[in-house]
């Protein structure tokens, strides 16, 4: 399988127009400065050849691991990292700018999948799945969306029955990062009673398929597809014991979408510091078009709106570290942060003219990831509306 590197030096500079970098401890910064090392070398090199054969690096699974992306903010005595959230949001800032589909990766086995099984979880489930998925010698998925039932979660048709000796499981999830090729399965269905309950899937349960989605224009490194439960028999071991309803899983998807508030400032971040150095080497008209108005004005416009979404992100990292962030603030910022970051790519693209659609820069393959992201983990709209009923104190849904 060809793995091609790329000869093109990663030249990545981290923007901070209003030095945000005195906001953050050594600790902070160090995590930062070895992630970026570690993408320089891993990912930048090879991303750009695994984005155009839609394949997903697996190889890099090791490397996460070893770079304790994989639930950084889990407790080092299962395996984790025992960070704070700033450096977990940090370190999806740094992957994203990478890659959104190898961000997308660690994200679902940290916050969708390790994080349910500390928090909902049973101290033997602890034990048995949080240090293998820590290094990445198991890989996970979460299981949620089903093909009739998106935005409006409270409708979902998986269901799970008490059999006598263990549960049976039936049902579908669809658009599922890491489904192809993950061990388990964090999955969520109704019981008799049609309350949720949280269940871990193991590969290589009888009825348990995971046909992979082909066709993708965007995350194009992520593996995503569907879960299959055709009459699934689940050990009563495997039942989350403390997650019961709803609120369960929807405090899974505020892990991930806080990552994802981080995470696509770093696509955000790459897309300007090639556009700004393309416009300073880039000559029309005997100058560089870096000395052009309307060239200064999208950048201008870039860094500004960056610098306003760092600042969200890191009182929101404040707040989380704290214990005191709401779902409406994290909601607020993922809605932000992948509204800035896809606007600017969008005029990244247009400052490199016909090089931005190439493969040569990164900016298109980032334009196509954010399309996925704003709409993941909770849709633009839907963002939009939570923050409107958090002020209002109106609910707009189904209206």
């Amino acid at each position: 399988m060809s793995q091609k590197k790329s000869l093109k030096k990663d030249l990545y500079k981290h923007p901070d127009y209003y030095l945000m970098d005195d906001l953050l401890t050594p600790e902070h910064q160090l995590i930062r400065s070895t992630l970026r090392d570690w993408v320089k070398a891993e990912i930048t090199p090879i991303i750009e050849d695994f984005a155009q054969r839609a394949a997903c690096p697996k190889q890099l699974i090791k490397g996460l691991g070893e770079m304790a992306a994989f639930g950084p903010t889990i407790p080092i005595e299962y395996g984790g990292a025992g960070l704070d959230y700033i450096s977990y949001g940090i370190m999806m800032q740094e992957i994203e700018r990478g890659d959104s589909g190898i961000r997308s990766m660690a994200s679902v086995q940290g916050s969708l999948v390790m994080y349910p099984i500390f928090t909902f979880g049973s101290e033997e489930q602890k034990q048995k799945y949080l240090p293998k998925l820590a290094t990445g010698e198991l890989i996970g998925c979460f299981g949620l969306t089903e093909p009739n039932h998106g935005s409006d979660p409270s409708g979902l048709s998986t269901n799970i029955k008490d059999a006598g000796a263990h549960f049976i499981l039936n049902g579908s999830k669809m658009w599922i990062s890491n489904a192809p090729f993950a061990d388990i399965a964090v999955i969520w269905a109704k019981n008799e009673n049609g309350i949720v309950r949280g269940v871990i899937v193991e590969r290589g349960f009888e009825g348990f398929t995971t046909p992979e989605t082909h066709g993708k224009w965007s995350l194009r490194t992520s593996a995503t597809g569907e879960l299959v439960f055709d009459n699934v028999k689940i050990p009563k071991e495997n039942i989350l014991p403390n997650a019961q309803g709803l609120k369960a899983p929807l405090s899974c998807l505020n892990q991930a979408r806080f990552g994802i508030a981080w995470g696509v400032l770093g696509a955000a971040m790459d897309c300007y510091d090639v556009a700004l150095r393309y416009a300073k080497d880039r000559k029309q008209f005997n100058k560089p078009i870096a000395s052009f108005q309307l060239q200064q004005k999208k950048l201008a416009e870039m860094i500004t709106e960056i610098t306003k979404a760092q600042l969200l992100v890191w009182r929101l990292g404040v707040l989380k570290n704290e214990g005191s962030a709401t779902p409406a603030q994290i909601s607020m910022a993922k809605r932000n942060s992948v509204e800035t970051s896809i606007n600017i790519a969008r005029e990244a693209r247009q400052i490199l003219g016909a090089m931005g659609i190439t493969s040569e820069y990164p900016i298109m393959r980032h334009m196509m990831n954010l399309e996925s992201v704003i709409t993941y983990e909770g849709t633009h709209d839907i963002h939009l509306l939570i923050t409107g009923m958090d002020i209002t104190g109106e609910n707009a849904f189904g209206g």
